[in-house]
């Protein structure tokens, strides 16, 4: 499939099938995000996959958005690993790489059958505590992984609304 058609065709899964995804394809997603680029290559994401009963049922105590996927990948960054501006203190790169990662990971998903919905509707601090996350790692967001339900399909007016390029682009 074309790159274009591949990103206008994905989209926010909210239903998923109970059938579990086959570790080659879960390998092949984490692969997607291995080789995402981020600042000067620091590679500061930290991905924890979420499989078993009790570190699921854990997550769904946390978050209402995990629509029955029985792999959710919780994206973290390590803070000591991230790029740091020396322009502009402040300013660094972990949210943005973490994004770069987590976006490919969803677009190879959909690659090869998988679908995802990115989730951010938790409370950051007691994910990670619950989880056990080394202090300077921060929990950025949730990606439910799987096949979709049968009858799953995109919220249209989120999945299509679109802006006319003219709108978000300005040439200088």
């Amino acid at each position: 499939m074309d790159f274009l058609e591949l990103a206008k065709d994905r989209y926010s899964v909210r239903k998923f099938s109970d059938q579990k995804i086959e570790q080659e394809k879960l390998d092949k997603i984490l692969e997607a995000g291995n080789v995402a680029p981020t600042a000067v290559n620091y590679q500061p994401q930290r991905i924890y996959a979420i499989q078993s009963a009790e570190a699921l049922e854990k997550v769904n105590t946390l978050c209402p958005c995990i629509y029955g996927a029985q792999t959710v990948l919780l994206i973290a960054y390590d803070d000591n690993a991230d790029w740091n501006n020396p322009k502009q203190e402040g300013i660094h790169s972990g949210e943005q790489d973490v994004s770069i990662v987590a976006t490919h990971m969803m677009l190879e998903a959909w690659n090869i059958g998988i679908a995802s919905c990115w989730v951010n509707l938790f409370p950051n601090d007691e994910l990670a505590e619950a989880f056990h996350l080394p202090k300077n790692e921060k929990a950025v967001l949730l990606m439910p992984l799987g096949y979709a339900a049968e009858d799953a399909e995109p919220i249209e007016k989120w999945h299509n609304g679109y802006k006319q390029i003219s709108e978000t682009v300005t040439y200088l």
